[in-house]
């Protein structure tokens, strides 16, 4: 019983130590903004209410605004689906918001499929790769970035991680500590996943 429990404190401790290791990771990724010229932004989706954009959306769609206007990327490309209940995808609400900003609509791509980042990822990949393009800018609040970051890598894009500062999320601390908490937990998913799929 004594050699199992040291071999069991040791897991503990093991664990704590590596999960302790990606928390920090992901909170350094989250605190960097690596903007730069890149072949697109892109903004992942998140919540609408009846075509409005939620605080959220609007923070990330703001923020790509401005990565557009100083012109590090010739297109946005808007992700999201639809949730239950929507009649419109969080793509074609982005689309509509950033329309209404004076982006010309020839600047936007909009790939309304996905539920999740993993998805949404996957369909701007695709737009991407049928045109031999590879470099992004992510934009998306800070406590998602290192996450995005390797669902791109695991797609086989260039990322650079550009959050917006702006999300109501980082206004309140105790909600962003947790969501990174939820993070560190999440992207070695995605590292293991990249890791293990077929060539």
């Amino acid at each position: 019983m004594t050699r199992l429990f040291r071999w069991a404190f040791r897991l503990v401790v093991g664990g704590a130590v590596l999960y302790g290791a990606i928390f920090v990771y992901v909170w350094t990724v989250s605190r960097r903004d690596e903007r730069q010229a890149a072949d697109a932004i892109v903004v992942l989706g998140a919540a609408h209410y009846n075509g409005r954009p939620s605080a959220v959306l609007r923070a990330r769609l703001d923020h790509a605004v401005v990565l557009y206007r100083e012109r590090l990327a010739p297109v946005i490309i808007v992700t999201g689906g639809m949730a239950e209940g929507d009649r419109l995808s969080e793509a074609t609400v982005s689309r509509k918001y950033l329309v209404a900003q004076r982006v010309p609509d020839s600047a936007i791509v909009v790939r309304p499929v996905g539920r999740n980042s993993r998805e949404s990822m996957a369909s701007a990949t695709e737009w991407l790769q049928d045109r031999g393009l590879e470099t992004v800018l992510l934009v998306s609040d800070p406590f998602h970035m290192a996450r995005l970051e390797a669902e791109a890598r695991a797609q086989d894009l260039v990322p650079y991680a550009s959050p917006t500062r702006t999300s109501p999320i980082s206004e309140r601390p105790h909600e962003e500590w947790q969501r990174l908490a939820g993070e560190a937990l999440r992207v070695p998913i995605v590292w293991l996943r990249a890791a293990t799929r077929k060539p």
